[in-house]
């Protein structure tokens, strides 16, 4: 449900959604790959020891 939500309203899960429906058209895949995007970044940033920088808050 989580997954649902953030392609719905988060703009970066919406473009990976649309990329993997371009390739394979398989709504589980997409789906997948918008369940994972979050744990591999969570991930990335424990490895690094950083904390999270959300790039909506900066002034374009």
């Amino acid at each position: 449900m989580a997954a649902m939500s953030a392609r719905t309203f988060n703009p970066d899960m919406k473009e990976i959604c649309g990329r993997f429906m371009e390739r394979w058209k398989c709504h589980k895949v997409a789906m997948t790959a918008v369940m994972r995007k979050p744990v591999v970044t969570a991930n990335a940033l424990l490895r690094d020891r950083r904390m999270w920088e959300d790039r909506a808050a900066d002034p374009a």
